[in-house]
């Protein structure tokens, strides 16, 4: 199987709210309660999202990247300077999302390699408990730093990763 990541063009902006909110249903299903996860305007609400992020709406701050197979896009990511106090302007990754179908084919690392550079610290949020997501992270460097947040719209837990710079 072979993986592109590149980076996305506005005409992505539909295939990349399909992916974000069906790998959100496979990853968060059973942690994240249905209506948020379900909602009837999900799809609509992340097409505006990265349609307005894809027309200019970063300001050249964020990151973003796609992975395709087969000309069907499987997995998206982006990173951009964090709002963390204690790590304002330090890269943060907001997004890295895959199908399952695609899990161990080097997607998740492809997308982070090209929103991130490898030798840059960066930290994330990530669910907890969510057992896979957490072991690819410590397999690509990243370690609990000890904080940890709960969502207020949709009381998912999570705990911040952070990979030191090399």
């Amino acid at each position: 199987m072979t993986i592109v990541v590149r980076t996305p063009v506005i005409e992505d902006a539909t295939a990349m709210a399909k992916v974000h909110v069906e790998t959100w249903q496979e990853t968060y299903q059973g942690t994240m309660p249905d209506d948020v996860l379900f909602a009837p305007d999900s799809l609509q609400r992340r097409e505006h999202m990265w349609n307005s992020l894809l027309a200019g709406g970063t300001s050249g701050k964020l990151t973003i990247a796609v992975a395709e197979h087969d000309r069907q896009l499987v997995g998206i990511a982006m990173s951009g300077p964090s709002d963390d106090e204690d790590r304002q302007g330090e890269s943060e990754l907001f997004v890295l999302y895959t199908y399952e179908s695609v899990h161990g084919q080097g997607a998740g690392a492809k997308l982070l390699e090209a929103v991130v550079a490898p030798d840059e610290s960066v930290s994330l949020w990530v669910a907890d408990p969510n057992p896979r997501a957490q072991a690819f992270y410590c397999k690509m460097g990243f370690a609990p730093d000890g904080s940890r947040s709960t969502d207020d719209d949709d009381g998912v837990t999570e705990i911040r990763m952070i990979r030191p710079s090399r």
